[in-house]
């Protein structure tokens, strides 16, 4: 099962290994399903069938011109477990921009099959500052995100991903060698997508989803995250998650599958083996 052809005609690359209980990795944003390859294996290692996708428009899924809002990226995420037979006892992990697919999952499609979530520095509940969001992001700020990729999309990333994972002029919790391969990840997407995935995950209000978490939730979050700041999100998507745990990662930046990977993934086993 490489791919899942959409209702649209996208095709959405899928791997699929291992086998036992399945835990499906939604990737963040602007990345694709190979970010999660080392807790991928280290799951299926540990006797779980982990299913991570490529969302459409990245990596080596389709690049169509519509169909990047949550509802429509959701309704992807549904027929991918559909295709696989996921049918319960699923548990959703979603990074970053991915946690937003947890969430409207949950609601939009009532959280079938599935009996545990994870958000791992994600949009959740809301990125955008309003008066009822005070440590949120300002929309210039988010606009602006736009507006530097269409300039010189190469470029905005190289910066980008130094804030993603944490790096200083003096120290850095990554190589060079992962900046590039993140990099390459980031420009292999369309511009199309990059761009309107941007405006969803800055401007979309999960906050209305929250209440269809039925299911025990995990919440994990640096607290130097510079990308997805943890007041506006982890720590009130928590608040906002009747069964949910908590878990900071003190001085931790955004990428936590690579400056954290093995407390993430070892998180990520005891969570699962509750």
């Amino acid at each position: 099962m490489p791919y899942v052809k959409t209702r649209d005609g996208a095709d959405i690359y899928v791997k699929d290994w291992g086998e036992g209980r399945p835990v499906v990795l939604i990737h963040g944003w602007p990345l694709s399903a190979d970010s999660w390859d080392p807790q991928a294996v280290a799951l299926a290692e540990a006797g779980y069938r982990v299913i991570a996708y490529d969302r459409r428009g990245f990596g080596r899924s389709s690049q169509p011109w519509n169909g990047y809002d949550y509802d429509s990226l959701t309704d992807d995420l549904a027929e991918v477990m559909k295709a696989a037979g996921v049918e319960q006892d699923a548990t959703l992990v979603g990074f970053s921009m991915g946690g937003g697919e947890v969430a409207r999952y949950m609601s939009r499609h009532d959280g079938r099959g599935v009996n545990a979530a994870v958000l791992i520095g994600s949009v959740v509940p809301y990125v955008l500052k309003t008066d009822d969001n005070p440590h949120g992001a300002g929309e210039n700020d988010l606009r602006q995100i736009g507006e530097s990729i269409r300039k010189d999309r190469a470029t905005f990333f190289r910066t980008f991903f130094k804030d993603f994972f944490g790096v200083g002029y003096v120290t850095s919790p990554v190589s060079e060698a992962t900046l590039d391969w993140a990099w390459r990840l980031a420009m292999q997407a369309s511009l199309r997508a990059t761009l309107e995935c941007a405006n969803s995950f800055s401007f979309t209000d999960f906050r209305p989803d929250l209440p269809a978490f039925r299911v025990p939730t995990l919440v994990i979050h640096g607290t130097d995250d510079k990308t997805v700041p943890i007041d506006a999100t982890g720590r009130a998507a928590a608040r906002g998650i009747g069964m949910s745990q908590l878990v900071e990662y003190e001085g931790a930046p955004h990428g936590l599958f690579a400056t954290e990977g093995e407390r993430l993934t070892q998180d990520l086993l005891t969570f699962l083996s509750r």
